[in-house]
């Protein structure tokens, strides 16, 4: 599956931004998904899951209450719906799949990234 990640911009503090993720080749329906992000100088950090079957959402603390996450099957893609950004949210944002969803929040489990699209907050 091939992904390509879209959406990423400049903002201020307090706005919002919807990322997208779209999906090409095999079924999208049977990979769970998820988005990542990577700060300047930092390792790649969980952000959001949800799995294959699209029972349950599973959110990093950091943005619990202001991200969320949504799929859909039949367009093949995945959005990240960002409310309430803070500076500390700049980065790069990946979107991620994998069959399954063991160990998701481990950036090593997952097998298919998007290229990235950057994300700046401003104060």
């Amino acid at each position: 599956v091939q992904l390509q990640a879209s959406g990423g911009g400049l903002v201020q503090a307090g706005g919002s931004l919807r990322l997208s993720c779209a999906a090409s080749g095999r079924s999208f329906s049977s990979y769970s998904a998820g988005w990542f992000r990577q700060g300047p100088g930092k390792e790649r950090e969980f952000i959001a899951y949800m799995p294959w079957s699209g029972g349950g959402t599973y959110y990093a603390d950091s943005v619990k209450g202001r991200f969320t996450i949504s799929r859909d099957n039949a367009k093949s893609t995945v959005d990240l719906q960002m409310d309430s950004l803070k500076p500390e949210d700049t980065a790069i944002y990946f979107c991620a799949a994998q069959k399954g969803g063991q160990d998701y929040w481990r950036p090593n489990a997952w097998g298919y990234w998007g290229q990235g699209t950057q994300v700046t907050v401003s104060s």
